[in-house]
């Protein structure tokens, strides 16, 4: 996990550990700037669809890449509440999303720059830090604008999206060359075969078309309600009991 102070980091792409950013947290992060392969699942657009037998019936599978989900009221999970995700790989071999209204507040960008010791140019920028689930929490993932490319290093994502897990793109950001709109996430969200459709079938989340606008908002605590709003659902009548497939 690294000690109390700074650590030298490796080459491009490769693991970087550090301690903590901020005096009032206990918590070490180690951010591992890689694309994710979260329980072997293969992160891959386009994916062919499936079909998945959930609770003795048929359910033909949908693709969920580059949309939205939208937690319900009553789904019961606590990492979860009122969150807003975008899937970034959705195949037969499970899903993979990020939180995208959840900040982290006890890390800042800039505080993460100066532990990488990454210089910041006078146009540099600052961009969100945000928990992107439960799994993995020390890996970070910057979530994008599809303008910014990183090669093999870029994770293309249906609807315009790029995610993109190496140094090279917090350079970038520092230097003011990088994507218009961006993220940084630490953690991910993740299913294994059949689990968000079940979920879904049993009305955890809604889904919804991504908007990039919400995704890259400033403002996380309208996220959600706005993501409501956007299928023409009103918050305050939302039941915990109704969902969308």
């Amino acid at each position: 996990m690294g000690g109390q102070g700074k650590q030298s980091r490796k080459g491009k792409g490769g693991q970087i550990s550090h301690a903590p950013l901020m005096g009032k947290t206990a918590v070490q992060w180690e951010i591992t700037f890689r694309l994710a392969r979260c329980n072997k699942l293969t992160l891959e657009t386009g994916a062919s669809q499936a079909h998945i037998h959930l609770m003795g019936r048929g359910v033909e599978s949908m693709q969920l890449t580059g949309k939205f989900l939208v937690a319900m009221p009553g789904m019961g999970d606590p990492r979860f509440e009122r969150s807003v995700i975008l899937i970034c790989a959705h195949s037969a071999e499970g899903a993979m999303g990020i939180i995208v209204n959840k900040r982290v507040e006890e890390v800042t960008f800039a505080g993460l720059l100066d532990h990488l010791e990454i210089p910041r140019a006078p146009e540099g920028r600052d961009i969100a830090v945000h928990f992107g689930g439960p799994v993995e929490r020390g890996r970070g993932f910057v979530l994008h604008s599809r303008d910014y490319r990183g090669g093999a290093a870029t994770m293309k994502i249906a609807g315009g999206y790029g995610m993109t897990a190496t140094l090279d793109v917090l350079e970038a950001i520092a230097k003011g060359t990088g994507p218009h709109r961006a993220l940084l996430a630490l953690g991910y969200s993740g299913w294994g075969p059949g689990q968000l459709e079940a979920e879904i079938a049993r009305n955890d989340w809604l889904t919804a078309e991504a908007d990039a606008a919400l995704v890259f908002a400033e403002d996380d605590a309208m996220k959600w309600t706005g993501a409501l709003r956007g299928m023409g659902i009103d918050p305050l009548s939302l039941s915990p009991t109704s969902g969308r497939a």
